[in-house]
């Protein structure tokens, strides 16, 4: 017999933003946005899931400019007006829904592909110009300059998903993108104030976070999605130990962060030997911040072999209800089920799992 799943539904605060129950929409890539901007479709589609029970939807990546961050077609911004139009609308009608929503600020830096970016002729951003570590530069460190404009861009760009109407915002410092790039030893070979130990290397997230926070105020809730796993190195660890951890973590807790999304590709996996803790789970333990935890949530197979054809199946939330019953963490991000159902957190909820659904790459074409 299945485990009660009440421990999802019941509310939580983020600062000031009560949210009805725990689940989270992850924040997943659609690339629906035809030129850059979220239409009537993409409006349509995160209602729904507000109408479906989500507590808090998270938008896929926005980039925080149009010229160095952009290297996927059709993927939204927030710099131009009609993009901030567009977001207006998402907000606003997600709002009358009755859910709480937040726009994830994405910048691709070494993932960034110049060929098929609106300015193939700029290359792209990156800590020392690396994509996977040992191999070379692809492009020149980035100068002060532009650090300096980078930083500027997320928060402006934070700035502007408050002014559009969302609940929070979230800063992509995950995955191998710009911000994860300074993170990554591998990947940050600065020898200058942006490198070297955990206080360089994490001063730039810090930096983005602590001007965010003086411009958007204390009550509009910020957080940081991070990961261990990098796109070319899923065993990777930017972390080896949980001292490490707290060492990158604390300087983004002290500079104002709200709460840290930490993602892996296996939610209920350990972060550290000796603990069965995950990585959300030892980053509340470490900062006593709220957290929430990602990584093939109610489906059997997780997300890298959907590419390959394999079709994951419903699996059981049993273990995420223990996890989260015992306040390991305090949120869970549902991907891949909800991209297809939006009515996914409301079947749980009422114990309709004889209608939840299979998922196979062909969902990953479709708004549903």
């Amino acid at each position: 017999m299945s485990k009660p799943v009440q421990i999802l539904f019941t509310p939580f605060r983020i600062g000031n933003l009560t949210l009805k129950n725990r689940i989270v929409m992850a924040p997943m890539t659609r690339s629906f946005s035809r030129g850059s901007v979220p239409g009537d479709d993409v409006t349509a589609y995160y209602r729904r899931r507000a109408e479906g029970g989500v507590g808090l939807i998270l938008s896929e990546g926005v980039h925080p400019n149009t010229t160095t961050a952009d290297g996927t077609p059709n993927v939204p911004d927030i710099v131009t007006p009609a993009a901030k139009e567009g977001w207006r609308k998402v907000a606003s009608e997600v709002k009358a829904a009755g859910g709480a929503m937040g726009l994830q600020l994405w910048h691709e830096g070494p993932y960034r592909n110049p060929a098929k970016s609106a300015h193939p002729d700029i290359p792209s951003w990156s800590a020392s110009g690396l994509k996977v570590p040992d191999k070379g530069p692809l492009w020149a460190p980035m100068t002060e300059a532009e650090i300096e404009t980078a930083i500027e861009e997320f928060v402006a760009a934070a700035v502007a998903t408050k002014e559009a109407g969302f609940a929070c915002a979230e800063f992509h410092g995950a995955h191998s993108y710009l911000i994860d790039s300074f993170f990554w030893d591998k990947t940050n070979r600065r020898t200058d104030k942006w490198g070297g130990d955990w206080t360089g290397r994490t001063r730039m997230a810090a930096e983005i976070i602590r001007r965010t926070r003086t411009k958007v105020g204390p009550d509009f809730p910020l957080i940081i999605r991070i990961s261990q796993w990098k796109q070319q190195d899923f065993d990777a660890k930017c972390a080896e130990t949980p001292q490490e951890f707290e060492q990158w973590l604390a300087p983004l807790a002290d500079a104002g962060i709200d709460a840290f999304h930490c993602s892996q590709r296996r939610f209920w996996e350990p972060a550290f030997d000796g603990s069965d803790l995950n990585a959300a789970g030892w980053a509340k333990k470490l900062t006593g911040k709220p957290t929430i935890s990602v990584g093939s949530v109610g489906l059997s197979g997780e997300f890298t072999a959907t590419y390959g054809g394999e079709v994951s199946k419903p699996a059981s939330l049993d273990r995420l209800v223990e996890m989260m019953e015992r306040g390991d963490f305090d949120l869970i991000a549902v991907g891949r089920a909800l991209l297809q159902d939006p009515q996914w957190a409301e079947k749980v909820r009422t114990g309709r799992t004889d209608e939840l659904k299979e998922f196979s790459k062909d969902a990953l074409g479709v708004l549903y």
